[in-house]
């Protein structure tokens, strides 16, 4: 049932490329969103100085873009909870923590790295959890002012409830954590610096976000972030606390979780390889979701129509490159040709294309396509597909033309270029019988008696439809470069 008061966020980080993990969870995001009539905010958590940059900043702006994700409030776009950029929000989480420090919330923490890091192994070393342990809880004005004349530069810490959290992830159902597994932790850096446990939270309150999907990994700070919105509802600065929904991990080779390490999580990867953004974000959406038991390949329309959070499972889904390339190859195989043909552009020219920009010929191109257009995974494929017809000479592939010419191919070879040269060149069938009547002669199968003229003609074993590919590169550059392979054959 559509409910237009939905109100989700992406917030990624502009550090470094993004990995289709980031993508897995912005489009179940969208989808919720979409599919409820509701609100995406796009926002952008760019606190850390030190990691984040302006070109990634682009690069993901550009990348949701490419995916086909727009969003309603955020960059470029504006709204109402402007600015959508946490480095241009500093003053609102510094009046929160002021007055999460006004009112008992928080409290400033003296304790210095290596008084934490020693009653932290005490405590492992008798047993015990090994959070903080509330040290600086309840301190008197004399222990204050004696770590001020240390000059300790105090981080603020928020309190935690001394008693348990309980709430209904719609992932995972009712979750419940006890205080010693929860214990005060840190918002505000000794610097001044707000923490992302406060900014996110100060954040979707501020924009009264409805709910909060988001990895799995983040599981254990929702407590204190549940907290944290108690608070501020106290305080006048939210207005409710969001439902949460933690997506599973999404676990690459080995079982492992993938990380931004990892080769096939990149996503320019994919873009570069020439995925379609629906081939790819049909895939990733099945890390977790599926739209039904018998239907792995659908069109985000489909998608989103039936998207419904509660249908995601809590199980890890294991990334699979080759069911993502064979959804990919699908959802090529559902364009019309002419939407084929325009997607391979960028593989036709250069830096891609191997051929001089003015020996692409555009009609031989669309003659091709069809044909092109059942075989390809990726696009990134077409070049290597139809570089024959572009190229002066097929490309030199020596282990193919070791396969390929055995003794008698040449004399194959002649008897096939004789009866191409009066052979029917508008006909395909025609250029077959031809090949046909040539490897009889010979005592050849039609795949035997194929392979020589297919690598004399595109250079390589494997390809488009022979009879097809001959039919548009035309009888005088085939019959020429038959010519040129005897001459090699007998040299």
């Amino acid at each position: 049932m559509a409910n237009a008061n939905v109100r989700v966020r992406f917030c990624p980080s502009p550090t470094g490329n993004p990995h289709v993990g980031l993508v897995r969870t912005a489009l179940f995001n969208w989808a919720f969103a979409r599919h409820h009539g509701g609100t995406l905010v796009f926002r952008i958590e760019d606190t850390d100085a030190a990691r984040d940059s302006e070109e990634s900043y682009e690069q993901l702006l550009d990348s949701m873009r490419w995916l086909g994700f727009d969003w309603d409030e955020g960059p470029e776009i504006g709204g109402p909870h402007a600015p959508y950029r946490q480095s241009q929000r500093m003053d609102l989480y510094k009046d929160v923590a002021r007055k999460l420090l006004d009112g008992g919330y928080a409290y400033y923490c003296y304790c210095s790295a290596t008084e934490l890091d020693a009653r932290r192994e005490a405590a492992r070393a008798a047993g015990k959890p090994s959070g903080y342990d509330g040290h600086c809880r309840a301190l008197t004005d004399e222990q204050i002012a004696t770590y001020r004349t240390e000059d300790r530069e105090p981080i603020v810490r928020f309190r935690m409830p001394d008693e348990a959290i309980t709430f209904t992830d719609l992932v995972r159902g009712e979750l419940t954590f006890t205080p010693e597994n929860v214990p005060d932790y840190g918002i505000v850096r000794a610097n001044g610096a707000p923490l992302y446990t406060l900014v996110n939270p100060v954040d979707d309150a501020l924009m009264e976000i409805t709910h909060v999907l988001r990895g799995e990994d983040l599981l254990s700070s929702t407590p204190r972030q549940i907290a944290l919105y108690k608070a501020l509802i106290e305080l006048g600065v939210a207005k409710s606390v969001p439902a949460f929904g933690h997506l599973p991990y999404v676990m690459g080779e080995g079982n492992k979780k993938l990380s931004k390490r990892d080769p096939q999580s990149s996503l320019n990867l994919y873009r570069e390889r020439g995925f379609l953004p629906e081939g790819l974000l049909n895939y990733l959406s099945l890390l977790g979701w599926s739209l039904s038991a018998d239907q792995d390949v659908f069109s985000i329309d489909e998608m989103v129509a039936a998207f419904d959070i509660k249908d995601v499972v809590p199980n890890p889904a294991r990334f699979d490159l080759k069911k993502c390339e064979a959804i990919n190859a699908d959802h090529i195989r559902r364009l019309d040709v002419k939407a084929f043909a325009e997607a391979c552009g960028p593989w036709l020219k250069a830096p891609h294309a191997p051929w001089a920009p003015e020996d692409f010929d555009q009609t031989k191109w669309e003659a091709i396509a069809p044909y092109a257009q059942t075989r390809l995974t990726v696009l990134s494929d077409i070049t290597q597909n139809v570089d024959f017809l572009f190229l002066n000479e097929p490309a030199e592939d020596e282990a193919s033309w070791n396969k390929a010419m055995k003794e008698g191919s040449d004399a194959l070879l002649r008897t096939a270029r004789a009866k191409l040269e009066t052979a029917d060149w508008t006909s395909a069938e025609s250029l077959k019988s031809a090949v046909l009547a040539a490897g009889e002669e010979h005592g050849l199968k039609l795949g035997k008696a194929q392979a020589p003229v297919r690598v004399a003609v595109t250079g390589r074993t494997v390809g488009l439809p022979l009879f097809e590919s001959l039919e548009v590169l035309g009888r005088e550059k085939t019959l020429s470069r038959i010519d040129a392979a005897l001459a090699k054959l007998t040299a």
